[in-house]
């Protein structure tokens, strides 16, 4: 995610990061070195290439700027819903480090019972970014794993699952022995309950993508647009043709590649969650909470762009 100070009217035309011209650059060049053959060419040989009217250009834009917003739009939903779910799991962490404090009244074995707990949560936002970003996460993940579980987590099609059927373990031998109430056993599961929905969300924004026939419709019509839209102007504008052009394709196409980044909310391109600064911001909270004083550091953006 790009974390910078709103740029001045100079840097707002000059900041490259994050601006997504870097990948739609080889198009909009295109369309400008298209706009200069057929601008030239139509000097030269007006009847070489056909030329006609820019009034269906109009229309067609319209629709297409209408149809990208509404693309857009569906993809920063996804975004969107991406970053509440892991605003949701921030909450539920926090809950668990407070809901569990009574067992620290309850003896020695629930007092250990709920720094297992708190292990357990810790590596949970950590194995839910090496889910969701496979082979990305693995250092932090090694780091954090709870004692005894290396070979599970490692045999597990589903790392963060093992980890709440383990705390779900956890909490039922604890009500075995009769160490919580039905409703001090239920406050808890509670919380392991809303991690959980929390992962399902994740897997659902992940595997469920937008439809790729959606997608092909809008990426081929805004490539037609773009590449005939010289053909329309170039008798009008003259040589302002590719400057017109090109602003019309980096709109569209910029449009388009904001859209397929913020498709995919947990990858790792700048306007990506941070979801692995953000499984780091957890751990410091929830290792603080339990008063722990060696603490991992803060991440910090990189040439402001914060994973």
């Amino acid at each position: 995610m790009i974390v910078r100070e709103r740029p001045g009217l100079v840097r707002l035309f000059l900041i490259l990061r994050g601006s997504v011209l870097q990948r739609i650059f080889p198009q909009v060049l295109v369309v400008m070195a298209l706009s200069t053959v057929v601008v030239f060419a139509h000097g030269r040989a007006p009847g070489a290439f056909p030329t006609f009217s820019g009034a269906p250009f109009a229309l067609l834009g319209i629709a297409l700027s209408v149809f990208l917003g509404f693309s857009n739009n569906a993809c920063y939903d996804r975004w969107w819903e991406a970053r509440k779910a892991w605003g949701a799991l921030v909450a539920a962490l926090r809950d668990l480090t407070r809901r569990t404090l009574l067992l620290e009244h309850y003896g020695p074995d629930a007092a250990a019972a709920r720094w297992r707990l708190i292990d357990l949560a810790i590596a949970f936002p950590h194995a839910l970014v090496a889910h969701l970003r496979p082979g990305a996460a693995a250092t932090s993940l090694d780091r954090v794993m709870p004692a005894g579980l290396a070979a599970a987590m490692a045999a597990s099609p589903n790392p963060p699952e093992r980890l709440l059927r383990e705390m779900g373990e956890t909490l039922a031998r604890l009500r075995a022995r009769n160490v919580l109430s039905d409703v001090e056993y239920r406050a808890i599961d509670d919380v392991v309950a809303r991690m959980n929905d929390v992962l399902a969300a994740c897997e659902r924004i992940k595997s469920t993508p937008v439809p790729f026939g959606y997608l092909l419709l809008l990426h081929r019509t805004a490539y037609l647009f773009c590449f005939l839209l010289p053909f329309g102007f170039a008798d009008v504008l003259g040589w302002g043709t590719p400057v017109a052009t090109a602003l019309v394709a980096y709109t569209f196409f910029g449009l388009d590649a904001l859209g397929s980044e913020l498709e995919e909310p947990f990858g790792t391109l700048p306007n990506d969650l941070p979801i692995a600064a953000l499984a780091t911001a957890m751990e410091i909270g929830l290792r603080e909470a339990r008063g722990e004083s060696d603490l991992p550091a803060l991440p910090q953006p990189v040439d402001h762009i914060l994973h």
